[in-house]
């Protein structure tokens, strides 16, 4: 019997590499405990883009979480966190590092500048969910 469905998520994905982002969208539409609609961004400043509602985003949904890759083009992950962190209108949402660095430096960084979870490429399933629901 598959558990019933206990949380709906809005995710934006900051990904520039498409073979990680179609994984990460193959193993969150596996679940059975959260519906994920998921939004996925090549970069920094599309990301900045869709969260303000311009440039051609103008009708997206704020989303619950961002899943945020730390090495992107131009603009670095933890540059694009610090943004959504100063931003009041950003505050809320929840930001999850997902990315292949297990650097404790990156880690600890991460952690200085507010982020919510930190998951290491390809994301297990369960670890993931499990993260989402303890916030």
């Amino acid at each position: 019997m598959t558990e019933e469905i206990t949380k709906r998520m809005n995710i934006l994905m900051v990904e520039d590499n498409p073979a990680d982002a179609f994984l990460t969208s193959e193993i969150l539409a596996e679940s059975e405990r959260i519906s994920y609609m998921v939004t996925t961004v090549k970069n920094a400043s599309e990301a900045l883009a869709f969260l303000h509602r311009k440039n051609g985003y103008e009708h997206s949904t704020q989303p619950d979480l961002i899943l945020l890759d730390l090495n992107l083009p131009k603009m670095h992950g933890f540059e694009l966190l610090a943004e959504i962190r100063k931003d009041k209108n950003l505050t809320d949402i929840q930001v999850v590092i997902l990315t292949t660095s297990e650097v404790g430096k990156d880690v600890d960084k991460a952690k200085e500048l507010g982020v919510n979870g930190y998951l290491i490429k390809p994301i297990d399933l369960e670890e993931f969910e499990s993260v989402l629901l303890m916030h």
